[in-house]
């Protein structure tokens, strides 16, 4: 059973990035890495890793994808464990529909500002009148959007609007994504 997802920022969406599944897994594996499969066409890999050093494997993945393809694509690598903590710790899970919880999956261990910057928006928009709510939990920022993420002015703020932003660098994946990649990697 593959033991690690990894997860490309920008690919096959918007007519950008445009990496064929079919490749990416021929160029995962032979990288040296097993069990290699993907997740719908949005850059979601599991795999076995010929090794454990998740930094590494997503810098890895980063260069030879953009020396492949010519993507520059972020790359976040999680161990199986890791996701699992990911989805344990979800605060939202008692939404009943997965497409209004999102994990952005962040390259880095966000600082108070981050942690800031999100309690900030989050009052902003309430403000508003949204009903949005956001959470850095570890490296992953949980948005619950109940009105749709495509229309949240909350998730706009936080992964769109400035690219600069730590939070926008990272890779969001809505809740039935998420919890399948932990159901493909424990087979």
């Amino acid at each position: 059973m593959p033991t690690h997802v990894a997860l490309l920022r920008g690919i096959n969406v918007g007519g950008g990035g445009k990496v064929p599944m079919a490749e990416l897994r021929e160029l995962v594996s032979a990288l040296g890495h097993a069990e290699v499969g993907t997740y719908i066409q949005t850059g979601n890999i599991i795999f076995s890793p010929s090794h454990d050093d998740t930094a590494a494997l997503a810098a890895e993945l980063h260069d030879a994808i953009a020396a492949s393809f010519g993507v520059r694509s972020a790359v976040v690598v999680l161990s199986r464990d890791q996701l699992a903590e990911v989805i344990s710790a979800n605060p939202y899970s008692g939404e009943p529909n997965p497409k209004f919880v999102h994990g952005v999956f962040l390259l880095a261990d966000p600082d108070q500002a981050a942690h800031a910057r999100v309690a900030e928006t989050v009052d902003l928009v309430a403000g508003k009148g949204s009903r949005d709510e956001a959470m850095i939990i570890g490296r992953t920022l949980y948005l619950h959007t109940p009105d749709g993420f495509g229309t949240s002015d909350l998730a706009r703020e936080l992964t769109l609007k400035n690219r600069s932003n730590p939070l926008a660098q990272g890779t969001a994946r809505n809740w039935a994504t998420i919890t399948k990649l932990l159901a493909l990697c424990d087979g």
